[in-house]
């Protein structure tokens, strides 16, 4: 397929419309300034969030729309103050491009909390008033704070994914002590993220207990991700049986569902973490102040705690369930997506199939 619009130095794949459909599209793409990066995108994993930015499910989208934040590619330029990374570099980009890098949040490297707000990876104002598009395209230019080094024995891949899925669930799990041996996780939800949280709980060395409404998850919940527990959330004596048994519970997600029964499986003074977004909160005060409990809310992570989940993951060899599609496959997987029919993460094989 052929682009209408014929200007520009980068193709991608973009929204027109609230429909969602994507297709081809031409557009610039600004030369490296002297801290930027420039990288040939060869992978780029889709998210939810892909979804709900195509069909304006936000309200604020602005169209043309390239969406894809989990970037995966090859440096092929530097502006001339840049000095950590070089041509030939294995990078990644996520979910943001910049930030004000001035605030407490930026100065502590969790720029995602920006006093200024973070400036997204694609339909966002760029700081040279520019709508920013993302990794549904054949290169992109970032500021070299915002890049990623990835070991080069790691697949490209498989590191795409790492930078949304992976570091929403990484960042809560090191930020309230989710990593202690021998401790007790329960994840709610087995799709990008809670994947992902499963791996991150057996390096860990934590006991790790799935939760999910569907029973058609079981085996590969225990026997392809290695989690030691499955239980049916809504089965009552299933929940009955794990009542105070976990020390924390990492919910992702998004959709409306009751939070006391999950509540109830924390142990005194357990911690739940929601990584989700559904349309409300009620939880009972019974629960929360006699159980001595938290509830606490995170979304992405900074760019420290970023580079420390990629190396992490290199050295543990932890490697996320993909399904590779070539990018003429897009509008079928995102509403594969929408039925939650991926394990557990589709990945578009940019490098090879954008033209």
């Amino acid at each position: 397929m052929e682009s209408k619009e014929k200007k520009g130095n980068c193709l991608g794949w973009a929204a027109r419309d609230p429909s969602g459909i994507l297709s081809p599209y031409i557009f610039d793409r600004r030369q490296p300034w002297t801290d930027d990066v420039s990288i040939k995108i060869l992978f780029c994993g889709i998210c939810y969030a892909d979804v709900n930015w195509t069909r304006n499910k936000i309200g604020d989208s602005k169209y043309p729309l390239v969406p894809g934040h989990e970037i995966a590619g090859i440096v092929t330029a530097v502006g001339s103050d840049v000095t950590t990374f070089k041509a030939g570099d294995h990078v990644g980009v996520g979910t943001y491009v910049d930030s004000c890098r001035d605030c407490y949040y930026c100065n502590e490297r969790r720029e995602v909390y920006c006093d200024k707000r973070a400036i997204s990876t694609f339909n966002a104002i760029d700081k040279d008033g520019t709508i920013t598009k993302g990794g549904y395209s054949s290169h992109i230019v970032v500021h070299e704070r915002y890049c990623h080094k990835i070991p080069d024995e790691y697949p490209l891949s498989s590191a795409a994914p790492l930078l949304c899925a992976g570091i929403t669930v990484y960042t809560p799990m090191k930020r309230y002590n989710m990593n202690q041996p021998g401790k007790s996780l329960g994840v709610v939800g087995l799709g990008g993220l809670g994947h992902m949280a499963v791996k991150f709980g057996n390096a860990f060395g934590l006991n790790v207990t799935v939760i999910s409404t569907s029973e058609s998850k079981r085996d590969e919940a225990l026997a392809l991700l290695g989690a030691d527990r499955f239980i049916i959330s809504n089965d009552k004596d299933q929940m009955a049986s794990a009542a105070k048994s976990l020390d924390f519970i990492i919910d992702t997600a998004s959709g409306d569902h009751p939070f006391d029964p999950y509540l109830g499986l924390l142990k005194f003074d357990g911690i739940m973490v929601l990584v989700g977004f559904p349309s409300e909160i009620k939880i009972s005060p019974f629960l929360l102040n006699f159980g001595s409990r938290c509830i606490a809310g995170s979304i992405t992570g900074g760019t420290k705690d970023r580079q420390e989940m990629i190396e992490f993951c290199a050295k543990n060899k932890i490697y996320p369930q993909i399904e590779m599609i070539p990018i003429e496959y897009i509008n079928e997987a995102l509403e594969r997506l929408i039925k939650n029919d991926v394990k557990y993460r589709f990945v578009i094989d940019i490098g090879n199939t954008l033209k």
